[in-house]
């Protein structure tokens, strides 16, 4: 799972140091994307990793949240140079801010081969909403973004990974294919795809851990962690847990 991309001279989309965290220098990404083709391994994304394509060799599924331009403007590049998909879940009030990408340009993306998915509308925390407010940054926002794009959205991305049990059933009945999510889990095609995990390449990813991800070495000590924080998010609630967050890396 990545974010914005950092690229010299260009103003990030936000300073905010919980969403800085997870911006990656685009040299570090450009790397990344050799390491995965050294070693022989297929990138795709989402929708295209479901429906088989692969089969023959090992792979590593490639998403973006947000939005941002750089996902058209850096990344896209890249991994067409080295024959990769990915999956890039838009939101939808974002299209047209500072530093996301315009609804032109999520067109342009739709169009290129890589995947467009729902990030939601407004980016909310599904499990802090009422079912109206649920509807909205599901449903309604899976229509407004095929409007935008001319295409099929058959995958979405739940904001923060927050998510209850509620969001799986309206997912499916919006016409999703699959729900991913921040759980560090691991995902088998023998499974169902409605909810799927991934895991956060951040700022300070060194290529030595982002081998053991795509590895799959370490999978037990991120699951727990993961467990941990996740039951931190509902002891404290979002409210409570973002604003002790925003404290510590601040």
């Amino acid at each position: 799972m990545y974010h914005e991309l950092r690229i010299g001279g260009r103003a990030l989309a936000s300073d905010d140091p919980g969403y800085v965290r997870y911006v990656i220098d685009e040299s570090a990404f450009r790397e990344q994307m050799d390491h995965i083709a050294a070693r022989e391994l297929k990138a795709l994304g989402v929708s295209d990793w479901i429906d088989g394509a692969a089969l023959d060799a090992p792979v590593v599924v490639i998403t973006f949240d947000d939005g941002s331009e750089t996902d058209l403007i850096a990344a896209l590049p890249m991994l067409r140079e080295r024959g990769f998909g990915a999956t890039c879940y838009l939101t939808v009030d974002f299209l047209g801010q500072r530093g996301f990408l315009s609804p032109a340009q999520a067109t342009e993306l739709a169009a290129s081969g890589l995947e467009v998915g729902c990030h939601s509308m407004s980016h909310a925390f599904l499990s802090d909403l009422d079912h109206t407010g649920l509807r909205r940054e599901i449903v309604e926002a899976k229509d407004r973004l095929e409007q935008i794009c001319g295409t099929r959205v058959r995958s979405f991305s739940c904001p923060g990974g927050r998510y209850d049990r509620r969001v799986l059933p309206l997912a499916r009945a919006a016409g999703y294919d699959s729900v991913t999510t921040s759980r560090a889990v691991p995902n088998s095609r023998s499974a169902h795809p409605d909810l799927l995990g991934r895991v956060a390449i951040v700022a300070d990813t060194p290529l030595t851990q982002f081998e053991a991800l795509i590895s799959g070495r370490g999978a037990g000590t991120r699951q727990l962690r993961d467990s941990v924080l996740s039951a931190a998010k509902a002891v404290l609630g979002n409210t409570v847990y973002e604003k002790l967050r925003a404290r510590l890396l601040g």
